[in-house]
Protein backbone atom coordinates (compact mmCIF):
# COMPACT_ATOMS: atom_id res chain seq x y z
CA UNK A 1 0.00 0.00 0.00
CA UNK A 2 2.92 2.38 0.63
CA UNK A 3 4.95 1.62 -2.51
CA UNK A 4 4.50 3.64 -5.73
CA UNK A 5 6.40 2.79 -8.88
CA UNK A 6 7.64 5.67 -10.98
CA UNK A 7 5.13 5.14 -13.77
CA UNK A 8 2.24 5.21 -11.25
CA UNK A 9 3.45 8.53 -9.89
CA UNK A 10 3.63 9.94 -13.41
CA UNK A 11 0.09 8.70 -14.18
CA UNK A 12 -1.35 10.25 -11.00
CA UNK A 13 0.31 13.61 -11.66
CA UNK A 14 -0.69 13.52 -15.35
CA UNK A 15 -4.32 12.84 -14.40
CA UNK A 16 -4.41 15.85 -12.09
CA UNK A 17 -2.77 18.14 -14.65
CA UNK A 18 -5.12 16.92 -17.40
CA UNK A 19 -8.08 17.70 -15.11
CA UNK A 20 -6.92 21.31 -14.74
CA UNK A 21 -6.41 21.65 -18.51
CA UNK A 22 -9.86 20.24 -19.39
CA UNK A 23 -11.58 22.40 -16.76
CA UNK A 24 -9.86 25.63 -17.86
CA UNK A 25 -12.25 26.59 -20.75
CA UNK A 26 -15.11 26.90 -18.23
CA UNK A 27 -13.37 29.93 -16.69
CA UNK A 28 -12.19 31.71 -19.85
CA UNK A 29 -13.93 34.62 -21.53
CA UNK A 30 -15.48 34.56 -25.00
CA UNK A 31 -12.61 36.41 -26.65
CA UNK A 32 -10.06 33.98 -25.26
CA UNK A 33 -12.20 30.97 -26.23
CA UNK A 34 -12.49 32.28 -29.79
CA UNK A 35 -8.71 32.05 -30.16
CA UNK A 36 -8.61 28.41 -29.03
CA UNK A 37 -9.30 25.32 -31.17
CA UNK A 38 -13.04 24.58 -31.35
CA UNK A 39 -12.66 21.02 -30.04
CA UNK A 40 -11.06 22.40 -26.88
CA UNK A 41 -13.13 25.55 -26.46
CA UNK A 42 -16.42 23.61 -26.77
CA UNK A 43 -15.48 21.11 -24.06
CA UNK A 44 -17.32 22.99 -21.37
CA UNK A 45 -20.09 22.36 -18.89
CA UNK A 46 -23.44 23.55 -20.26
CA UNK A 47 -25.53 25.57 -17.81
CA UNK A 48 -29.09 24.49 -17.18
CA UNK A 49 -32.24 26.59 -17.33
CA UNK A 50 -32.05 27.68 -13.69
CA UNK A 51 -28.46 28.92 -14.08
CA UNK A 52 -28.34 30.30 -17.60
CA UNK A 53 -31.90 31.53 -17.93
CA UNK A 54 -34.32 30.50 -20.65
CA UNK A 55 -37.83 29.16 -21.18
CA UNK A 56 -39.85 26.45 -19.48
CA UNK A 57 -42.85 25.17 -21.45
CA UNK A 58 -45.39 22.50 -20.59
CA UNK A 59 -47.21 21.34 -23.72
CA UNK A 60 -50.36 19.26 -23.99
CA UNK A 61 -51.15 17.02 -26.95
CA UNK A 62 -54.68 17.48 -28.27
CA UNK A 63 -55.83 13.86 -28.06
CA UNK A 64 -59.28 14.77 -29.36
CA UNK A 65 -57.69 15.57 -32.73
CA UNK A 66 -55.85 12.24 -32.75
CA UNK A 67 -59.11 10.37 -32.18
CA UNK A 68 -61.01 12.53 -34.67
CA UNK A 69 -58.45 11.79 -37.41
CA UNK A 70 -58.87 8.06 -36.82
CA UNK A 71 -62.68 8.37 -36.85
CA UNK A 72 -62.57 10.31 -40.14
CA UNK A 73 -60.40 7.54 -41.53
CA UNK A 74 -63.04 5.03 -40.42
CA UNK A 75 -65.74 6.99 -42.27
CA UNK A 76 -63.82 6.95 -45.55
CA UNK A 77 -62.81 3.33 -45.03
CA UNK A 78 -66.39 2.28 -44.24
CA UNK A 79 -67.66 3.74 -47.51
CA UNK A 80 -65.00 1.89 -49.49
CA UNK A 81 -65.46 -1.42 -47.65
CA UNK A 82 -69.24 -1.39 -48.00
CA UNK A 83 -69.02 -0.42 -51.66
CA UNK A 84 -66.60 -3.31 -52.30
CA UNK A 85 -68.91 -5.75 -50.47
CA UNK A 86 -71.98 -4.45 -52.39
CA UNK A 87 -73.74 -3.49 -49.16
CA UNK A 88 -76.19 -0.62 -49.44
CA UNK A 89 -76.37 1.97 -46.70
CA UNK A 90 -78.54 4.98 -46.03
CA UNK A 91 -76.11 7.01 -43.94
CA UNK A 92 -72.71 6.90 -42.27
CA UNK A 93 -72.44 9.06 -39.15
CA UNK A 94 -69.21 9.92 -37.32
CA UNK A 95 -69.33 10.03 -33.53
CA UNK A 96 -66.85 10.90 -30.80
CA UNK A 97 -65.18 7.49 -30.76
CA UNK A 98 -66.61 5.61 -33.69
CA UNK A 99 -68.87 5.40 -36.73
CA UNK A 100 -72.51 4.38 -37.09
CA UNK A 101 -73.75 2.86 -40.36
CA UNK A 102 -77.49 2.79 -41.16
CA UNK A 103 -78.21 -0.05 -43.61
CA UNK A 104 -80.95 -0.10 -46.20
CA UNK A 105 -81.48 -3.86 -45.96
CA UNK A 106 -81.52 -5.64 -42.57
CA UNK A 107 -80.52 -8.90 -44.27
CA UNK A 108 -77.10 -7.43 -45.11
CA UNK A 109 -76.22 -6.68 -41.50
CA UNK A 110 -73.86 -9.67 -41.16
CA UNK A 111 -72.17 -8.88 -44.48
CA UNK A 112 -71.73 -5.26 -43.41
CA UNK A 113 -70.22 -6.27 -40.06
CA UNK A 114 -67.78 -8.63 -41.77
CA UNK A 115 -66.74 -5.93 -44.23
CA UNK A 116 -66.30 -3.29 -41.51
CA UNK A 117 -64.10 -5.59 -39.42
CA UNK A 118 -61.58 -5.24 -42.23
CA UNK A 119 -61.01 -1.64 -41.05
CA UNK A 120 -59.25 -2.84 -37.89
CA UNK A 121 -55.58 -2.20 -37.28
CA UNK A 122 -53.47 -4.19 -34.80
CA UNK A 123 -52.85 -2.37 -31.53
CA UNK A 124 -49.17 -1.53 -31.05
CA UNK A 125 -48.26 -2.53 -34.61
CA UNK A 126 -48.43 -6.27 -33.85
CA UNK A 127 -49.46 -8.63 -36.62
CA UNK A 128 -53.13 -9.51 -36.76
CA UNK A 129 -52.36 -13.11 -35.84
CA UNK A 130 -51.13 -12.13 -32.40
CA UNK A 131 -52.35 -8.54 -31.98
CA UNK A 132 -55.60 -7.12 -30.70
CA UNK A 133 -57.80 -5.19 -33.19
CA UNK A 134 -58.32 -1.53 -32.41
CA UNK A 135 -62.06 -1.50 -33.18
CA UNK A 136 -65.16 -3.35 -32.08
CA UNK A 137 -68.10 -3.97 -34.42
CA UNK A 138 -71.64 -4.46 -33.06
CA UNK A 139 -74.94 -5.01 -34.86
CA UNK A 140 -78.32 -3.74 -33.66
CA UNK A 141 -80.95 -4.33 -36.29
CA UNK A 142 -80.16 -2.29 -39.42
CA UNK A 143 -77.54 -0.30 -37.49
CA UNK A 144 -73.89 -1.35 -37.42
CA UNK A 145 -71.62 0.48 -34.97
CA UNK A 146 -67.84 0.62 -35.28
CA UNK A 147 -66.12 1.90 -32.12
CA UNK A 148 -62.50 2.36 -31.09
CA UNK A 149 -61.61 0.09 -28.17
CA UNK A 150 -60.18 1.41 -24.89
CA UNK A 151 -56.91 -0.39 -25.59
CA UNK A 152 -56.74 1.32 -28.97
CA UNK A 153 -57.34 4.74 -27.43
CA UNK A 154 -54.51 4.25 -24.94
CA UNK A 155 -52.23 2.95 -27.69
CA UNK A 156 -52.99 5.92 -29.94
CA UNK A 157 -52.33 8.30 -27.05
CA UNK A 158 -48.96 6.65 -26.41
CA UNK A 159 -48.00 6.74 -30.08
CA UNK A 160 -49.07 10.39 -30.40
CA UNK A 161 -47.03 11.52 -27.39
CA UNK A 162 -43.93 9.57 -28.47
CA UNK A 163 -44.15 10.87 -32.03
CA UNK A 164 -44.72 14.42 -30.76
CA UNK A 165 -41.66 14.23 -28.49
CA UNK A 166 -39.50 13.10 -31.41
CA UNK A 167 -40.76 15.87 -33.70
CA UNK A 168 -40.44 18.51 -30.95
CA UNK A 169 -36.84 17.36 -30.44
CA UNK A 170 -36.12 17.70 -34.16
CA UNK A 171 -37.60 21.20 -34.29
CA UNK A 172 -35.70 22.32 -31.21
CA UNK A 173 -32.44 20.88 -32.57
CA UNK A 174 -32.96 22.85 -35.79
CA UNK A 175 -33.04 26.10 -33.77
CA UNK A 176 -29.59 25.39 -32.30
CA UNK A 177 -30.63 25.36 -28.63
CA UNK A 178 -27.88 23.75 -26.55
CA UNK A 179 -28.80 20.90 -24.19
CA UNK A 180 -32.62 21.22 -24.20
CA UNK A 181 -34.68 19.07 -21.84
CA UNK A 182 -37.58 17.32 -23.58
CA UNK A 183 -39.44 14.75 -21.50
CA UNK A 184 -42.88 13.20 -21.17
CA UNK A 185 -45.04 14.18 -18.23
CA UNK A 186 -48.18 12.20 -17.47
CA UNK A 187 -50.21 10.69 -20.29
CA UNK A 188 -50.50 13.62 -22.69
CA UNK A 189 -47.99 16.30 -21.73
CA UNK A 190 -44.46 17.21 -22.79
CA UNK A 191 -42.00 19.21 -20.70
CA UNK A 192 -39.64 21.44 -22.69
CA UNK A 193 -36.83 23.42 -21.05
CA UNK A 194 -34.69 25.61 -23.30
CA UNK A 195 -31.60 27.13 -21.62
CA UNK A 196 -30.40 30.43 -23.01
CA UNK A 197 -33.31 30.94 -25.44
CA UNK A 198 -33.51 34.63 -26.33
CA UNK A 199 -36.67 34.40 -28.45
CA UNK A 200 -39.15 32.08 -26.69
CA UNK A 201 -42.03 33.33 -28.85
CA UNK A 202 -40.38 31.92 -31.95
CA UNK A 203 -39.97 28.53 -30.27
CA UNK A 204 -43.62 28.60 -29.20
CA UNK A 205 -44.65 29.30 -32.78
CA UNK A 206 -42.54 26.41 -34.03
CA UNK A 207 -43.93 24.01 -31.43
CA UNK A 208 -47.51 25.26 -31.73
CA UNK A 209 -47.66 24.67 -35.49
CA UNK A 210 -48.81 21.22 -36.54
CA UNK A 211 -47.07 21.64 -39.94
CA UNK A 212 -49.26 19.11 -41.73
CA UNK A 213 -48.61 19.83 -45.40
CA UNK A 214 -50.58 18.42 -48.31
CA UNK A 215 -50.73 19.10 -52.04
CA UNK A 216 -54.24 19.25 -53.51
CA UNK A 217 -55.88 20.35 -56.73
CA UNK A 218 -57.94 23.54 -56.80
CA UNK A 219 -61.54 23.17 -58.04
CA UNK A 220 -61.69 25.97 -60.61
CA UNK A 221 -65.34 25.26 -61.42
CA UNK A 222 -66.50 26.53 -58.00
CA UNK A 223 -66.51 30.04 -56.57
CA UNK A 224 -65.20 30.44 -53.02
CA UNK A 225 -67.12 33.68 -52.51
CA UNK A 226 -70.45 31.81 -52.47
CA UNK A 227 -69.46 30.08 -49.25
CA UNK A 228 -70.53 26.70 -50.61
CA UNK A 229 -68.24 23.93 -51.78
CA UNK A 230 -69.31 21.09 -54.10
CA UNK A 231 -69.19 17.47 -52.85
CA UNK A 232 -65.64 16.25 -52.36
CA UNK A 233 -64.24 19.77 -51.92
CA UNK A 234 -63.88 22.37 -49.18
CA UNK A 235 -63.19 26.07 -48.91
CA UNK A 236 -59.83 26.91 -47.32
CA UNK A 237 -58.47 30.37 -46.52
CA UNK A 238 -55.33 31.63 -48.19
CA UNK A 239 -52.34 33.14 -46.41
CA UNK A 240 -50.60 34.39 -49.54
CA UNK A 241 -49.15 37.79 -48.89
CA UNK A 242 -48.78 37.12 -45.19
CA UNK A 243 -52.49 37.47 -44.32
CA UNK A 244 -55.84 35.97 -45.33
CA UNK A 245 -56.59 37.73 -48.60
CA UNK A 246 -58.72 35.16 -50.36
CA UNK A 247 -60.01 31.63 -50.20
CA UNK A 248 -59.78 28.63 -52.51
CA UNK A 249 -62.12 25.76 -53.22
CA UNK A 250 -59.80 22.80 -52.79
CA UNK A 251 -60.50 19.15 -53.34
CA UNK A 252 -60.42 17.06 -50.18
CA UNK A 253 -58.43 14.33 -51.86
CA UNK A 254 -54.74 14.60 -51.00
CA UNK A 255 -52.75 14.16 -54.19
CA UNK A 256 -49.31 14.27 -52.54
CA UNK A 257 -48.69 14.01 -48.80
CA UNK A 258 -46.12 16.25 -47.18
CA UNK A 259 -44.87 13.24 -45.24
CA UNK A 260 -42.96 12.25 -48.39
CA UNK A 261 -40.81 15.39 -48.21
CA UNK A 262 -37.11 14.64 -47.85
CA UNK A 263 -35.69 18.11 -47.35
CA UNK A 264 -36.64 21.78 -47.24
CA UNK A 265 -34.41 24.85 -47.28
CA UNK A 266 -34.94 28.61 -47.29
CA UNK A 267 -33.29 30.73 -49.97
CA UNK A 268 -33.88 33.78 -52.15
CA UNK A 269 -35.25 33.74 -55.66
CA UNK A 270 -32.45 34.69 -58.05
CA UNK A 271 -34.82 36.72 -60.27
CA UNK A 272 -37.17 38.48 -57.85
CA UNK A 273 -34.96 38.46 -54.75
CA UNK A 274 -37.85 37.35 -52.53
CA UNK A 275 -37.50 34.63 -49.92
CA UNK A 276 -38.76 31.20 -50.92
CA UNK A 277 -38.73 27.67 -49.52
CA UNK A 278 -37.28 24.95 -51.75
CA UNK A 279 -38.48 21.42 -51.07
CA UNK A 280 -37.49 17.97 -52.26
CA UNK A 281 -39.49 14.73 -52.20
CA UNK A 282 -38.25 11.23 -51.58
CA UNK A 283 -38.57 8.69 -54.38
CA UNK A 284 -42.21 7.84 -53.58
CA UNK A 285 -43.25 11.47 -53.35
CA UNK A 286 -41.27 12.45 -56.47
CA UNK A 287 -42.99 9.78 -58.58
CA UNK A 288 -46.42 10.79 -57.34
CA UNK A 289 -45.67 14.50 -57.82
CA UNK A 290 -44.50 13.88 -61.39
CA UNK A 291 -47.61 11.83 -62.16
CA UNK A 292 -50.01 14.48 -60.84
CA UNK A 293 -48.32 17.43 -62.55
CA UNK A 294 -48.15 15.54 -65.84
CA UNK A 295 -51.92 15.06 -66.12
CA UNK A 296 -52.93 18.45 -64.65
CA UNK A 297 -50.91 20.96 -66.67
CA UNK A 298 -52.62 24.37 -66.63
CA UNK A 299 -54.46 23.80 -63.34
CA UNK A 300 -53.67 25.48 -60.02
CA UNK A 301 -52.11 23.16 -57.47
CA UNK A 302 -52.67 24.22 -53.84
CA UNK A 303 -49.98 23.79 -51.21
CA UNK A 304 -51.94 23.44 -47.97
CA UNK A 305 -50.33 23.86 -44.55
CA UNK A 306 -52.55 23.21 -41.53
CA UNK A 307 -55.74 23.71 -43.58
CA UNK A 308 -54.56 27.01 -45.03
CA UNK A 309 -53.42 27.55 -48.61
CA UNK A 310 -49.96 29.10 -48.48
CA UNK A 311 -49.51 29.01 -52.25
CA UNK A 312 -51.53 27.88 -55.27
CA UNK A 313 -49.27 28.05 -58.34
CA UNK A 314 -50.47 26.97 -61.76
CA UNK A 315 -48.79 23.85 -63.13
CA UNK A 316 -46.96 25.11 -66.24
CA UNK A 317 -45.28 21.83 -67.12
CA UNK A 318 -44.71 18.38 -65.62
CA UNK A 319 -42.34 18.47 -62.66
CA UNK A 320 -40.36 15.25 -62.80
CA UNK A 321 -37.32 16.09 -60.67
CA UNK A 322 -39.07 15.75 -57.32
CA UNK A 323 -38.24 19.37 -56.42
CA UNK A 324 -40.43 22.41 -56.04
CA UNK A 325 -40.58 25.89 -54.61
CA UNK A 326 -42.99 27.66 -52.25
CA UNK A 327 -43.33 31.42 -52.55
CA UNK A 328 -45.62 33.63 -50.51
CA UNK A 329 -44.08 36.94 -49.55
CA UNK A 330 -41.90 35.33 -46.88
CA UNK A 331 -39.45 37.16 -44.68
CA UNK A 332 -36.08 35.57 -43.91
CA UNK A 333 -37.32 34.42 -40.49
CA UNK A 334 -40.65 33.02 -41.71
CA UNK A 335 -39.01 31.19 -44.62
CA UNK A 336 -36.45 29.59 -42.32
CA UNK A 337 -39.16 28.66 -39.79
CA UNK A 338 -41.26 26.99 -42.48
CA UNK A 339 -38.22 25.06 -43.71
CA UNK A 340 -37.54 23.91 -40.14
CA UNK A 341 -41.14 22.72 -39.76
CA UNK A 342 -41.10 20.80 -43.03
CA UNK A 343 -37.76 19.13 -42.30
CA UNK A 344 -38.85 18.07 -38.81
CA UNK A 345 -42.16 16.61 -39.97
CA UNK A 346 -45.77 17.14 -38.99
CA UNK A 347 -47.09 16.69 -35.49
CA UNK A 348 -49.80 14.03 -35.10
CA UNK A 349 -51.94 16.59 -33.25
CA UNK A 350 -51.72 20.24 -32.17
CA UNK A 351 -49.75 21.12 -29.04
CA UNK A 352 -51.16 23.61 -26.56
CA UNK A 353 -48.96 25.60 -24.19
CA UNK A 354 -50.59 25.15 -20.78
CA UNK A 355 -47.70 26.46 -18.66
CA UNK A 356 -44.91 28.87 -19.44
CA UNK A 357 -42.16 30.25 -17.27
CA UNK A 358 -39.20 32.38 -18.24
CA UNK A 359 -36.02 32.54 -16.17
CA UNK A 360 -34.08 35.71 -16.83
CA UNK A 361 -30.28 35.67 -17.18
CA UNK A 362 -29.98 37.94 -14.11
CA UNK A 363 -31.80 35.40 -11.95
CA UNK A 364 -29.58 32.67 -13.40
CA UNK A 365 -26.46 34.69 -12.57
CA UNK A 366 -27.71 35.13 -9.00
CA UNK A 367 -28.17 31.36 -8.74
CA UNK A 368 -24.63 30.77 -10.00
CA UNK A 369 -23.19 33.21 -7.47
CA UNK A 370 -25.20 31.66 -4.65
CA UNK A 371 -24.17 28.14 -5.68
CA UNK A 372 -20.48 28.99 -6.00
CA UNK A 373 -20.58 30.82 -2.66
CA UNK A 374 -22.13 27.75 -1.01
CA UNK A 375 -19.45 25.48 -2.50
CA UNK A 376 -16.65 27.86 -1.44
CA UNK A 377 -17.98 28.23 2.11
CA UNK A 378 -18.48 24.47 2.38
CA UNK A 379 -14.94 23.83 1.14
CA UNK A 380 -13.41 26.27 3.64
CA UNK A 381 -15.40 24.86 6.56
CA UNK A 382 -14.42 21.29 5.68
CA UNK A 383 -10.76 22.32 5.38
CA UNK A 384 -10.82 24.14 8.73
CA UNK A 385 -12.21 21.04 10.41
CA UNK A 386 -9.80 18.65 8.71
CA UNK A 387 -6.69 20.72 9.47
CA UNK A 388 -7.80 21.32 13.06
CA UNK A 389 -8.44 17.60 13.57
CA UNK A 390 -5.59 15.97 11.63
CA UNK A 391 -2.99 18.67 11.02
CA UNK A 392 -0.79 18.01 8.00
CA UNK A 393 -2.75 14.93 6.96
CA UNK A 394 -5.89 17.07 7.03
CA UNK A 395 -4.20 19.59 4.72
CA UNK A 396 -3.37 16.73 2.33
CA UNK A 397 -7.07 15.77 2.36
CA UNK A 398 -8.07 19.37 1.58
CA UNK A 399 -5.75 19.48 -1.43
CA UNK A 400 -7.20 16.17 -2.64
CA UNK A 401 -10.68 17.66 -2.17
CA UNK A 402 -9.75 20.55 -4.48
CA UNK A 403 -8.48 18.08 -7.07
CA UNK A 404 -11.77 16.15 -6.68
CA UNK A 405 -13.78 19.24 -7.63
CA UNK A 406 -11.50 19.96 -10.59
CA UNK A 407 -11.71 16.40 -11.91
CA UNK A 408 -15.50 16.36 -11.47
CA UNK A 409 -15.80 19.53 -13.56
CA UNK A 410 -13.41 18.01 -16.10
CA UNK A 411 -15.59 14.89 -16.42
CA UNK A 412 -18.73 17.02 -16.85
CA UNK A 413 -16.89 19.14 -19.44
CA UNK A 414 -15.79 16.12 -21.48
CA UNK A 415 -19.37 14.85 -21.56
CA UNK A 416 -20.66 18.40 -22.14
CA UNK A 417 -23.19 17.66 -19.42
CA UNK A 418 -25.72 20.21 -18.20
CA UNK A 419 -25.09 21.70 -14.78
CA UNK A 420 -28.16 22.84 -12.83
CA UNK A 421 -28.64 24.24 -9.34
CA UNK A 422 -29.28 20.71 -7.96
CA UNK A 423 -26.04 19.73 -9.72
CA UNK A 424 -24.16 22.39 -7.74
CA UNK A 425 -25.85 20.99 -4.63
CA UNK A 426 -24.47 17.61 -5.68
CA UNK A 427 -20.96 19.06 -5.86
CA UNK A 428 -21.44 20.54 -2.38
CA UNK A 429 -22.62 17.20 -1.03
CA UNK A 430 -19.63 15.50 -2.68
CA UNK A 431 -17.32 17.59 -0.48
CA UNK A 432 -18.66 15.82 2.59
CA UNK A 433 -18.77 12.38 0.98
CA UNK A 434 -15.23 12.64 -0.38
CA UNK A 435 -13.66 13.73 2.91
CA UNK A 436 -15.35 10.85 4.77
CA UNK A 437 -12.76 8.48 3.32
CA UNK A 438 -9.88 10.55 4.67
CA UNK A 439 -11.51 10.75 8.11
CA UNK A 440 -11.78 6.95 8.21
CA UNK A 441 -8.14 6.56 7.14
CA UNK A 442 -6.82 9.15 9.60
CA UNK A 443 -8.83 7.69 12.49
CA UNK A 444 -7.47 4.24 11.71
CA UNK A 445 -3.92 5.61 11.63
CA UNK A 446 -4.54 7.37 14.94
CA UNK A 447 -5.80 4.14 16.53
CA UNK A 448 -2.79 2.18 15.31
CA UNK A 449 -0.44 4.88 16.59
CA UNK A 450 -2.05 4.75 20.04
CA UNK A 451 -1.44 0.98 20.10
CA UNK A 452 2.26 1.70 19.87
CA UNK A 453 2.87 0.57 16.31
CA UNK A 454 5.57 2.21 14.20
CA UNK A 455 5.12 5.03 11.71
CA UNK A 456 5.13 2.89 8.56
CA UNK A 457 3.10 0.10 10.16
CA UNK A 458 0.43 2.55 11.37
CA UNK A 459 0.01 4.08 7.92
CA UNK A 460 -0.05 0.70 6.24
CA UNK A 461 -2.72 -0.59 8.63
CA UNK A 462 -4.71 2.65 8.40
CA UNK A 463 -5.08 2.48 4.62
CA UNK A 464 -5.56 -1.28 4.31
CA UNK A 465 -8.18 -1.61 7.07
CA UNK A 466 -10.19 1.46 6.05
CA UNK A 467 -10.22 0.61 2.35
CA UNK A 468 -13.01 -2.01 2.46
CA UNK A 469 -15.24 0.29 4.52
CA UNK A 470 -14.67 3.15 2.07
CA UNK A 471 -15.53 0.94 -0.91
CA UNK A 472 -18.72 -0.36 0.74
CA UNK A 473 -20.02 3.10 1.69
CA UNK A 474 -19.25 4.65 -1.70
CA UNK A 475 -20.68 1.69 -3.61
CA UNK A 476 -24.04 1.87 -1.82
CA UNK A 477 -24.26 5.61 -2.47
CA UNK A 478 -23.35 5.11 -6.13
CA UNK A 479 -26.12 2.50 -6.51
CA UNK A 480 -28.65 4.98 -5.13
CA UNK A 481 -27.46 7.64 -7.56
CA UNK A 482 -27.76 5.21 -10.49
CA UNK A 483 -31.37 4.51 -9.50
CA UNK A 484 -32.04 8.25 -9.29
CA UNK A 485 -30.60 8.70 -12.78
CA UNK A 486 -32.69 5.85 -14.23
CA UNK A 487 -36.02 6.81 -12.68
CA UNK A 488 -35.53 10.56 -12.28
CA UNK A 489 -35.94 13.33 -14.84
CA UNK A 490 -34.34 16.68 -15.58
CA UNK A 491 -32.56 18.23 -12.62
CA UNK A 492 -32.76 14.99 -10.59
CA UNK A 493 -30.58 13.33 -13.21
CA UNK A 494 -28.11 16.21 -13.03
CA UNK A 495 -27.88 15.82 -9.25
CA UNK A 496 -27.29 12.07 -9.61
CA UNK A 497 -24.59 12.57 -12.27
CA UNK A 498 -22.54 15.03 -10.22
CA UNK A 499 -22.76 12.87 -7.08
CA UNK A 500 -21.75 9.75 -9.04
CA UNK A 501 -18.75 11.45 -10.62
CA UNK A 502 -17.75 12.88 -7.24
CA UNK A 503 -17.90 9.46 -5.59
CA UNK A 504 -15.91 7.70 -8.30
CA UNK A 505 -13.28 10.44 -8.39
CA UNK A 506 -13.04 10.48 -4.58
CA UNK A 507 -11.89 6.87 -4.72
CA UNK A 508 -8.90 8.18 -6.66
CA UNK A 509 -8.23 11.40 -4.75
CA UNK A 510 -8.88 10.15 -1.19
CA UNK A 511 -7.16 6.78 -1.37
CA UNK A 512 -4.55 7.17 -4.13
CA UNK A 513 -3.59 10.85 -4.32
CA UNK A 514 -3.61 11.39 -0.55
CA UNK A 515 -1.64 8.17 -0.04
CA UNK A 516 0.97 9.35 -2.55
CA UNK A 517 1.35 12.68 -0.73
CA UNK A 518 1.60 10.97 2.66
CA UNK A 519 4.15 8.43 1.45
CA UNK A 520 6.23 11.14 -0.26
CA UNK A 521 6.26 13.22 2.94
CA UNK A 522 7.02 10.14 5.04
CA UNK A 523 10.03 9.08 2.93
CA UNK A 524 11.48 12.60 2.80
CA UNK A 525 11.11 13.54 6.46
CA UNK A 526 11.33 10.15 8.26
CA UNK A 527 9.35 11.45 11.28
CA UNK A 528 9.48 9.75 14.66
CA UNK A 529 5.70 10.17 15.08
CA UNK A 530 2.75 10.82 12.79
CA UNK A 531 0.96 14.23 12.97
CA UNK A 532 -2.52 12.88 13.73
Amino acid sequence: MLYFSRWKIYMIVATCVAGFIVTLPNFLGRETLASLPSWYANSRVALGLDLRGGSHLLLEVDMATVIRDRVEGLVDGARQQLRTANVGYAAITAGDRGVTVQLRDLAQADDAAKALRGLSNPVGGVTMAGGQPDITVSVNGPTVAVALSEVALRDRATQAIEQSIEIVRRRIDETGVNEPTIARQGTDRILVQLPGVEDPDRVKRLLGTTAKMTFRLVDTSADATTGRAPPGAEILPSTEGGRNQAAYVVRKKVEVDGATLKNATASTNSQSGEWVVNFEFNSVGANRFAEITKVNVGRPFAIVLDNKVISAPVIREPITGGRGQISGNFSAASANDLAVLLRAGALPAPLKVIEERTVGPDLGADSIRAGLTAVAVGFVMVCVYMIASYGLFGAFACFALLINIVLTLAALSLLQATLTLPGIAGVLLTLGLAVDANILINERIREETKKGRGVFASMEAGFSRAYSTIVDSNLTTAIKMVLLFIFGTGTIKGFAVTITFGILISMFTATVLVRLMMVTWLRQTRPAALPV
